[in-house]
């Protein structure tokens, strides 16, 4: 069983992202198997921000479907498919891990495939589909320590072979989005360049009270189900784990796309 060693935050930005050649963070992705994380994984566990549920909710199913919760987007985005089989074992070990680190109830969906979090970045990344993929919900109730304490206890995936993929956006404000010229908005780069020094100088504790800390937070994420998955993975690689910004680039002039690596420390 091959152990992974980095767990990863991709911002995943517009659905268009399925179609729009333009988009810089649509290649970016298109080479992850070459460029970014060569290794394969025996599974994917994927945090998406359009998943929002009261409690730690998996899918357990055997055959995932894809789910078009996008809405008055061009008709060719709604014959893309995504046929990547469920990971039932690999739901019922995170429901495990997690409800032996003290998160009481954690519910099973028997019925959802994979939103659009989820199966954009994955068609791009691994377009085969034959990788089994779970996924878990994010709580918009709860803060960022609570997620990335639900990553922290879903750190022993790793050594279990499964790819730990947190899909959000490191900005995403969607009633700030600029449709006339490229210019990115000045309260957009300052919380994406906070986030950026915050990671990588490995100020973990800052990103989990970004509410408090880091300048336009509110402006940046007036609902945190896209920036929540971010602490999942953050957690999820450790405490002295060392953060790389692997992608960045914008859409609409607010639409971070900034990625990043997290890989444990030694």
């Amino acid at each position: 069983m091959s152990t992974v060693k980095n767990t990863f935050f991709i911002s995943h930005g517009s659905p268009t992202l399925s179609i729009d050649e333009s988009l810089p963070a649509r290649h970016f992705l298109k080479a992850w198997k070459e460029q970014v994380f060569t290794q394969r994984p025996n599974s994917i566990l994927v945090i998406s921000g359009h998943w929002e549920t009261d409690v730690p909710t998996v899918n357990v199913v055997q055959q995932n479907d894809v789910i078009y919760d996008f809405y008055n987007f061009p008709e060719q985005m709604y014959k893309l498919k995504y046929p990547a089989p469920g990971a039932p074992e690999l739901a019922k070990r995170v429901k495990q891990l997690l409800t032996e680190s003290g998160f009481n109830h954690v519910n099973e969906d028997t019925k959802r495939g994979l939103d659009h979090g989820a199966w954009v970045p994955l068609m791009l990344m691994y377009p085969e589909a034959n990788i089994p993929v779970c996924q878990l919900s994010v709580q918009t109730r709860k803060d960022g320590t609570h997620h990335y304490n639900m990553g922290k206890a879903l750190a022993p995936l790793k050594d279990e072979g499964v790819l730990i993929i947190g899909s959000g956006s490191a900005t995403h404000n969607l009633r700030a989005l600029q449709f006339d010229g490229d210019s990115v908005a000045s309260w957009a780069s300052e919380f994406d360049n906070w986030l950026k020094d915050a990671l990588l100088q490995g100020r973990y504790e800052d990103v989990n009270h970004y509410e408090q800390k880091a300048p336009c937070a509110k402006k940046a994420h007036p609902w945190p189900d896209h920036f929540y998955p971010l602490h999942v993975a953050m957690g999820a690689a450790g405490e002295n784990a060392n953060a790389e910004l692997i992608h960045t680039s914008w859409q609409l002039g607010t639409l971070s796309y900034s990625s990043y690596k997290f890989t444990a420390a030694d």
